[in-house]
């Protein structure tokens, strides 16, 4: 395999002397993976003093990097295959670490043009693919800046990192920052080693990792988090492997229940025990909890299992008096089974009385714990019917439910 070439067009070319000579950059450089050439613009100027730069037209501070020095250079550089050439500027787009890996996969030859003194000739632009900053600050010239971009592209090339797996989670690799690391001891100074990390399952640790990926940019870095998000959103909506159902990776379900508000029976939603004005409750085989009933029809209904009463059969007196939330969770079991999780839930209960806005808060905890996700990921809306229909003359309460599913 070839080398990866490198070729920097730097005024200070002693710069560059020790990037290649320490670490796994160096021994890239050391076994021709990848090889580094310096050109110094002083080398090609016409003048007896070697004249790179000059006062610039229409007065100001400072000297400019004058053109002819710099295109000299450039175009005495052999052609090496796919080739790209980048300008460091503050002015350019902020270097991030897509731009390594595309560069490191798709090219063969990289040249890096140096800017120094208050600024180049516009006209040395031209000879960029891409203009390229590390930062919102100015340095006093863009040596620092290339071998950055030396240090992170070479990285990249096989053979450089002695196990590829290790760039595969590090920070930036999808967006994300990197998990935390630990080593021995398992206790310094009264900080431990996460129990999971050493209790030898490898899946929980993956899952530990990425939540902590997710977790430690969400808490540092909200501009990449929100970035990441986008992205993943973007990704499932349009995540349709053929037009058969059987490869579709989301279905969504509706589910609906309405009881009878009648004297005697105790009115539970989402869990809740609440009181009627008028001490009416919901009439039903188990508790009636017709939001929870809601939300079992709409897991069953995404999957094409029926509905409740398939599984939970009113003449079938196990199920007398049932506590619906219990049954939610043989219903999400149900769910795992056939290879799916919920992403998120949205239901509205449709009743007059009592008020359910203050309890709100308190089902939506009852159905996230049930449910095995996260309370935001439970939506539940109180509405009343402005005494039209049954639910407006107080004869039932009912709830719509719909649910989103992916596979596993």
């Amino acid at each position: 395999m070839k080398p990866y070439r490198l070729d920097v067009i730097s005024l200070f070319p002693q710069a560059f002397d020790g990037i290649v000579g320490f670490g796994v950059i160096g021994r890239a450089f050391e076994s021709s993976l990848a090889e580094i050439v310096i050109h110094n613009p002083r080398d090609f100027s016409k003048d007896r003093h070697r004249k790179v730069d000059d006062e610039p037209y229409g007065g100001g501070a400072g000297m400019v990097l004058k053109p002819e020095p710099v295109y000299s250079a450039f175009e005495a550089i052999p052609l090496k295959g796919r080739r790209r050439t980048i300008l460091l500027t503050p002015q350019g787009s902020k270097l991030v670490h897509s731009d390594l890996k595309r560069w490191a996969s798709k090219y063969d030859q990289m040249i890096l043009i140096c800017g120094h003194y208050e600024g180049f000739d516009e006209r040395i632009r031209a000879l960029a693919d891409e203009e390229i900053s590390i930062g919102d600050f100015v340095l006093t010239g863009g040596e620092i800046p290339a071998m950055v971009i030396v240090n992170g592209l070479v990285r990249l090339i096989p053979g450089t990192v002695g196990s590829p797996e290790s760039l595969l989670d590090e920070s930036h690799s999808e967006g994300l920052l990197e998990h935390p690391h630990y080593t021995r001891p398992s206790e310094f100074r009264g900080m431990c080693v996460p129990d999971v990390l050493r209790s030898g399952d490898h899946a929980a640790i993956s899952d530990w990792r990425q939540q902590e990926r997710i977790r430690r940019t969400k808490l540092r870095r909200l501009d990449l988090y929100t970035a990441w998000k986008e992205k993943q959103n973007s990704e499932f909506m349009t995540k349709i492997d053929s037009p058969g159902f059987e490869h579709v990776d989301f279905r969504v379900g509706n589910g609906y229940d309405i009881h009878r508000l009648v004297s005697g029976r105790p009115l539970i939603l989402g869990g809740v025990l609440l009181n009627h004005p008028e001490g009416l409750g919901l009439e039903g085989h188990s508790d009636a909890d017709v939001l929870v009933h809601a939300v079992m029809d709409a897991l069953l209904g995404a999957l094409s299992l029926g509905d409740i009463g398939k599984y939970f059969p009113p003449e079938d007196s196990q199920w007398q008096g049932a506590n619906s939330l219990s049954l939610l969770e043989k219903v999400v079991e149900l769910t795992r089974e056939h290879g799916w999780k919920l992403v998120n839930i949205d239901a509205v209960v449709v009743a007059e009385r009592p008020k359910l806005k203050p309890h709100i808060d308190l089902m939506r905890s009852n159905l996230a714990q049930r449910l095995g996700v996260g309370i935001d990921a439970v939506g539940i809306k109180a509405t009343t019917n402005e005494t039209l229909g049954p639910e407006g003359r107080e004869e039932g309460i009912s709830t719509q439910a719909v649910a989103l599913l992916v596979r596993e």
